[in-house]
């Protein structure tokens, strides 16, 4: 075409930007309750199984992080990465 337009049409991978945000936030609050001394996946599973926050120390914003995202897709982004490690 000669145009210097790029013809071609990009895809945007939902389930990817999800993954990697999710992921993202997820590493940052362990992190962070592992520093104050807390097993993380502990007080990640009572969090993502009550929906109280209060299993999230507000130690470097962990708190705001994770329940800035909806507990739903936390879980499902796990599962979908567990399925696909395990097969």
């Amino acid at each position: 075409m000669g145009n210097g337009v790029n013809d071609t049409t990009s895809l945007f991978n939902v389930e990817e930007f999800d993954t990697e945000l999710v992921r993202g936030a997820l590493e940052d609050v362990f992190d962070a309750l592992e520093e104050r001394g807390y097993d993380p996946v502990n007080q990640l599973v009572g969090y993502l199984i009550s929906a109280d926050p209060g299993y999230i120390s507000s130690h470097r914003e962990a708190r705001k992080k994770v329940t800035s995202l909806d507990r739903v897709k936390i879980i499902e982004v796990l599962l979908r990465n567990f399925l696909k490690e395990t097969k």
